[in-house]
């Protein structure tokens, strides 16, 4: 062989070795208690962000609902006069009702996408 050879061939070595499995490391001991066993499950699945998310998540659905009833709203009903627009129907259908919640829905996303960019733009994740 010549040298060029022997240089690809140590170099295949190099990338084989590369791509052997590495063994997995240990899993750490389980927790003894009942009470250390809950504070490991707390932590784990990070149940006191998700209630923290949870309960400012009502409370922001119910602050955008009062946005949509309260300012939007009565500025659509300001700008059609004499129409009942939650009214509107089409035989069995409630095309008002479901314009109203698609406007709250479509305020909902908005004011969401609004805040993941603030928060994206303070580096908050």
């Amino acid at each position: 062989m010549t040298s060029r050879e022997d240089e690809i061939v140590e170099e295949l070595r190099k990338i084989r070795q590369l791509l052997e499995p590495k063994p997995a490391p240990p899993a750490p001991p389980a927790p003894k208690g009942l009470l250390q066993e809950f504070k490991a499950f707390i932590s784990k699945y990070k149940i006191m962000g998700m209630a923290v998310a949870f309960i400012l998540g009502l409370y922001l659905g119910a602050l955008v609902q009062a946005l949509v009833n309260d300012l939007i709203m009565p500025i659509i009903e300001f700008a059609t006069p004499d129409v009942a627009w939650e009214q509107i129907t089409a035989g069995p259908f409630r095309i008002g009702h479901f314009a109203g919640t698609l406007i709250t829905f479509l305020t909902v996303a908005f004011v969401i996408f609004l805040m993941m960019k603030v928060t994206a733009k303070w580096g908050i994740e």
